[in-house]
């Protein structure tokens, strides 16, 4: 097929109009040949001050950085980007200053290296000198500088967007070749994400997204295996089919692998992958709609996780799943009040058509369950509950033991990812029975959606196998303006935390 801009591609095979290069660089920041030199600023009497690591270049402006900063205004908070020229006192002609806050933690050093790369876009070649004191801080500043490098420019035409840095340099001199390449490879697999999440429905289908599995799994050296719509049909897996029958794009079921020779240990992530989601015959308002081309955004964390995990090479072996449909209104579309066949047999009444998402995945747990998993892990654009409830930007993580929850939770914060354990309480279960099957999609009850839905995948969990749950509904697509180095639009949510989870589980951690 052909991509926006003309450019012959393989089905599925997304394009990059730019690649931001990263690498290494001495900390003599005065002499370095680049079009910018970033610089971290903290609050100090005068308004701001350089951060450490800028001394070099202080001396190099006659000590006249902090003046300048405070005349310019700057606060040294987090978030703030402050640029001014060197006027000929360093070879680069610009110095940007990004607000670190008093004793930033690593994610403030992720989130003003992005937040200064983005603020650069249009730039050749970049210095990112913010103080990273040993080698997990200047990962950070590296992830962070990458991922605000994002842009999505597939489908735009003319001159009038700015491309994003070409090449970044870090200058810390705690940084090594082995934190900026980890960094390399998590922003990577979070930008696919982002690409796959902003890509257009049209041109994403649940076909479409399959054959990106393919492809990644081709070029990660993973395992995979596709079930098409007759595979599923003849598979049993009710959930799937019924969400997709509507759709003139048939759905998929993507199983990934990834092996370790000295694994003693398995985990399974399953990730929800609604291609486009317009609430089919519960069809959802217009002000709801646009922007569920993100509903496949769990499926996308799965794939990118995968991608990063085959690369990083954890001791543990990994299972991937993706539970792909487009749920569409038509004249084959499932009915509220229809009745499926979840794989493995359970039956679920479907009131409402827009409560889907649970169903694709419930086959996918129960599926996921025949790997034997030491822990299995769901994530899913999954309820507007959680928005309301935890907002837009924090992750919603609950569980059937309380220990792996509060454990899934650390390892989403020391990945950089917000979030909060949230209950799933017994008492929620009554509001599923349903009068003709094993239960019903949703509750009678208006109150307590995310957990409700948490309740029903739960009912789909394979006795004695450890699980949590991630809703990344708010968090995976940022309708608002962008911050630090989330863009506007796909964020890429809960992939660094599902690799991080993969880590913890190989260390014994989980």
């Amino acid at each position: 097929m052909l991509d926006p801009k003309g450019r012959n591609r393989s089905p599925g095979g997304l394009t990059s109009d730019y690649v931001t290069s990263i690498g290494l660089d001495s900390a003599d920041l005065a002499g370095l040949d680049v079009d910018a030199i970033v610089i971290g600023a903290v609050p100090a009497d005068a308004g701001a001050a350089p951060a450490a690591g800028a001394e070099d270049l202080d001396r190099a402006l006659d000590g006249r950085l902090a003046a300048a900063l405070g005349a310019l205004g700057a606060t040294g908070k987090p978030g703030e980007i402050t640029k001014l020229p060197t006027l000929g006192a360093a070879t680069a002609p610009v110095i940007v200053a990004a607000g670190l806050g008093e004793a930033p933690s690593a994610e403030d050093l992720r989130r003003a290296a992005g937040a200064a790369v983005r603020a650069l876009a249009g730039s050749g070649k970049v210095a990112v000198a913010l103080p990273a004191a040993d080698a997990a801080e200047a990962e950070a500043v590296a992830l962070g500088a990458l991922l605000g490098a994002y842009s999505f420019d597939s489908y735009r035409t003319g001159d009038g967007h700015k491309s994003p840095v070409a090449e970044i340099r870090l200058a810390a001199p705690a940084a090594t070749d082995v934190a900026v390449e980890r960094a390399r490879v998590l922003a990577d697999a979070v930008n696919l994400v982002r690409d796959l999440v902003n890509t257009p429905p049209s041109d994403l289908t649940p076909e479409d997204l399959a054959n990106e599995a393919e492809r990644v799994a081709r070029e990660s050296g993973l395992g995979i295996e596709v079930l098409d719509e007759k595979a599923l049909v003849d598979g049993g897996y009710g959930g799937i089919t019924g969400v997709g029958q509507g759709s003139v794009n048939p759905p998929r079921l993507v199983r990934l692998a990834y092996a370790h020779p000295e694994a003693s240990k398995t985990l399974a992530l399953v990730g929800k992958g609604i291609t486009f989601d317009s609430g089919g015959l519960s069809l959802k308002p217009t002000g709801s709609m646009d922007w569920m081309k993100s509903d496949m955004g769990g499926a996308g964390a799965v794939l990118g996780a995968m991608a990063a995990i085959a690369e990083l090479a954890p001791k543990v072996n990994v299972v991937g799943y993706m539970a792909i449909a487009e749920n569409m209104p038509s004249g084959s579309a499932q009915r509220p009040s229809d009745v499926l066949r979840i794989y493995g047999g359970k039956t679920v009444e479907v009131l409402n058509t827009d409560a889907e998402g649970r169903l694709v995945l419930a086959d996918a747990l129960v599926r996921a369950g025949e790997d034997s998993p030491d822990l299995l892990v769901d994530v899913a654009t999954l309820t507007g509950a959680q928005l309301v409830a935890l907002g837009s930007r924090t992750t919603g993580v609950m569980a059937n033991d309380d220990d792996v929850r509060e454990k899934v939770v650390a390892a989403a914060e020391r990945a950089g990812e917000a979030s909060w354990g949230m209950p799933l309480p017994a008492e929620l279960r009554k509001g599923l029975d349903s009068a003709v099957a094993d239960l019903a999609n949703i509750s009678g009850d208006r109150w307590g959606g995310m957990l409700v839905a948490g309740v029903f995948l739960k009912e789909f969990v394979p006795d004695g196998v450890k699980w949590a749950h991630l809703d990344i509904a708010g968090p995976s697509f940022q309708q608002g303006e962008a911050y630090g180095y989330t863009p506007k639009g796909g964020t890429g949510a809960a992939t660094r935390t599902l690799v991080q989870i993969a880590e913890d589980l190989a260390a014994g951690i989980l």
